[in-house]
């Protein structure tokens, strides 16, 4: 055992497993008693850290499921019984400490190392602890409270987790080290404390996370701010990294060969990291000046720009034809704002891509619009384009592909394929070939209805996908209209009545068009999970109707006809206008292309009140899966915290928060607890009370 440990271990310092051996496990921690030579951990007797070095030294066997963490310093070296060695230990050295049954080299740590749980971005967690049959004794652990939370503010981050360290972004963007068991502050960081150059904010100044990035010496944490700017920050103390860009920073709006001074141009979904490779997406205009939405790549240790991928092609390259006379000029976004995943192994990026700007009228943009819309997997090293998908031609509704894809891996016609499953705004689930992007169900090109708007030029065709079906709703007609009054049923009637409807993709009108689904989906920026041991996708759904209404310009404005605005398809008393369910959480089968289960997901306590059974809510904030046998999810409108039985969706516990927690949570382990941690941010698109804290929650110790 020993030998094989010192090989996986004595590849060199900066070998990713040499670096995760000794990071893991031995995370920074306070002081703590000796341990008994037997602990009982939520009611399993286990052996203690003294009584069991053999034994975790077989199970760093496993280290590359575990993620990163902390080097010992010589302090945790001498608590660990490592005494005398330096701080950067070499193989031969951890190997004498394992012979001495000294060095603590555990299974009670488990990281969640970036926002999609892994690099493929898979949100799935082979912890155990908690079950179904204990995950009504969930408690709330420790609560952290940011104190920047204002009117209408939200908080979009998933934590990540490395070696007990716990780092988030709060409601203003603030960076924010935590003691992972315990909400102990150690650090935070302001990015907009010395900004000298104010820039407008792109969606407002929201962020979903960071990325970290080690060699093994040095630890980063990676954020990208929604004001155009990129920064790199020491992991243990919270300070900038003066050999990046400039004292820390990289000012994302310089060299793009264009003035985007005054533009919202910025990050804010998390970046991505492949070896020394940092990776954005953009988020920018959806109409007015455009801005480019490629995403770009970044040397981790300097800040120096690696590659470009242009999303609106150039002259002379692939798809450049997609795009009538000169419009690429005059076009913007075509943008990964969803975030990005990365297949370590094989060296790749996948990205989806939003549409094209002006989002609603298309006139001036005739044709497909490559990238617009797009599945890409790209060469992380050089961001050269391997294959693409479009999943939507000439996006006239706003229907970005709003995530990142997930790597999955699936059994097809006996054999397992890994591939990439990209959930959209459409309420669709693409899945291709990991490698050629080949469909693995057939995709069937479509008739669709064209536009009535003089200058306009829908495309004729979209493409379906056989399988999975579609998981919610893609057209209203009368007998979709609400009937949970017969006042709300009349109003929806005249609605209705006034405005376009129609199959899938009829374009937006001057009188007004419904569209299902609406402009937050179907599926939204909070995406979908993945279990590998079922096959299992994990997704949550709106089903809220809006209406795409155009008015023609008088000649002042860059285009003919002007959008009017994000109005919803509602009732007289502000609930959608169509039959519920709102919002649902879906399991589809990737392997068969089946759906297994639906169920409404969140509800409005006064309808409960009326009688009227559960309708689900509009929801943003995303799914995780564990071994455990649970879903985790918050989302809704009514601010509940929610753990769903993975195999049918029974809901199984549920807790109220303090705000809504609209984003993605995260589980890990820390000194053998398996905790559940979720922001509280509320407000947002939904509207409710604004909050400031991060929750997590663990079983009674």
């Amino acid at each position: 055992m020993r030998l094989l440990f010192h090989w996986q271990l004595g590849r060199g310092e900066n070998s990713p497993s040499f670096v995760r051996a000794v990071r893991l496990r031995t995370p920074k921690t306070r002081e703590s008693s000796p341990s008994p030579p037997w602990e009982e951990r939520a009611g399993e007797r286990r052996p203690s850290s003294r009584a069991s070095a053999q034994v975790r030294g077989e199970q760093a066997l496993n280290l590359k499921q575990r993620g990163g963490g902390f080097p010992l310093s010589p302090a945790e070296g001498k608590r660990a019984g490592v005494r005398g060695l330096p701080a950067q230990c070499r193989c031969c050295q951890i190997s004498m400490a394992l012979i001495c049954g000294a060095l603590t080299i555990s299974a009670a740590e488990r990281d969640w190392s970036t926002v999609g749980g892994d690099k493929g971005c898979s949100r799935y967690s082979t912890l155990t602890q908690i079950t179904r049959k204990n995950v009504h004794n969930l408690r709330v652990a420790w609560t952290y409270h940011s104190g920047d939370a204002g009117k209408a503010t939200t908080i979009e981050c998933t934590p990540i987790v490395i070696g007990g360290k716990m780092f988030v972004t709060t409601a203003t963007s603030r960076v924010v080290a935590l003691d992972a068991d315990s909400g102990c502050e150690r650090w935070n960081y302001d990015p907009y404390a010395q900004v000298t150059i104010t820039q407008p904010k792109a969606s407002g100044g929201v962020n979903r996370g960071v990325a970290f990035w080690t060699d093994g010496k040095q630890q980063r944490i990676l954020l990208g701010v929604a004001d155009g700017r990129l920064i790199s920050l020491d992991a243990k103390t919270g300070q900038s990294d003066p050999n990046f860009g400039k004292t820390g920073t990289v000012d994302l709006r310089e060299g793009m060969g264009m003035d985007l001074n005054g533009v919202n141009y910025g990050p804010t979904s998390a970046p991505a990291v492949y070896r020394d490779i940092v990776i954005l997406g953009f988020s920018c205009p959806e109409g007015g000046r455009p801005a480019p939405g490629d995403p770009r790549a970044f040397d981790v240790r300097t800040g120096r720009e690696l590659w470009r991928f242009h999303t609106i092609p150039r002259p002379g390259e692939l798809g450049h034809d997609t795009w009538e006379g000169d419009s690429w000029r005059h076009a913007g976004a075509a943008n990964n704002w969803g975030g990005t995943s990365v297949d370590e192994e094989r060296g790749l990026v996948f990205i989806g891509t939003g549409s094209a700007s002006p989002d609603f009228y298309g006139g001036g943009r005739k044709g497909d619009n490559l990238f617009a819309n797009c599945t890409i997997c790209l060469d992380a090293r050089t961001g050269k384009r391997l294959w693409h998908f479009q999943t939507l031609r000439h996006d006239l509704w706003d229907h970005d592909l709003p995530t990142y894809p997930n790597l999955v891996s699936v059994t097809r016609k006996g054999h397992k394929q890994d591939t990439v499953a990209q959930v959209t705004n459409t309420v669709f689930v693409f899945l291709f070939d990991r490698v050629t992007g080949r469909p693995s169900f057939s995709v069937e090109d479509r008739p669709v209805p064209a536009s009535d708007i003089p200058g306009e030029q829908a495309a004729p065709t979209q493409p379906f996908p056989v399988k999975p079906p579609p998981f919610s709703r893609q057209s209203v007609t009368e007998a979709d209209l609400t009937d949970i009054s017969p006042q709300a049923h009349e109003e929806a009637l005249r609605l209705f009545c006034l405005y376009r409807s129609g199959a899938a993709f009829t374009p937006p009108s001057t009188n007004g068009t419904i569209v299902i689904p609406g402009f937050h989906g179907g599926a939204t920026w909070s995406g979908a999970c993945f279990d590998p041991t079922t096959g299992l996708l994990y997704v949550n759904s709106n089903e809220q109707p809006n209406i795409t209404r155009l008015i023609q310009e008088d000649g002042s404005g860059r285009e003919p006809y002007r959008f009017t605005g994000y109005f919803r398809f509602l009732d007289k008393e502000g609930y959608p206008a169509i039959k519920p369910p709102w919002g649902q959480l879906i399991a589809i089968d990737l392997s068969r292309g089946d759906i297994v289960w639906k169920v409404r997901l969140g509800e409005f306590p006064e309808l409960t009140a009326r009688g009227i059974p559960q309708t689900g809510t509009e929801n943003f904030g995303g799914t995780i899966v564990t071994a455990g046998g649970l879903v985790f999810i918050g989302g809704t409108k009514d601010e509940m915290f929610h753990a769903f039985d993975k195999t049918n969706g029974k809901l199984l516990w549920q807790f109220k928060l303090d705000a809504g927690g609209y984003a993605t949570p995260g589980t890990y382990m820390v000194k053998g607890r398996q905790y559940v941690v979720i922001a509280a941010g509320g407000g947002g698109k939904l509207g409710t009370k604004s909050g400031d804290s991060f929750v997590a929650f663990a079983l009674p110790n």
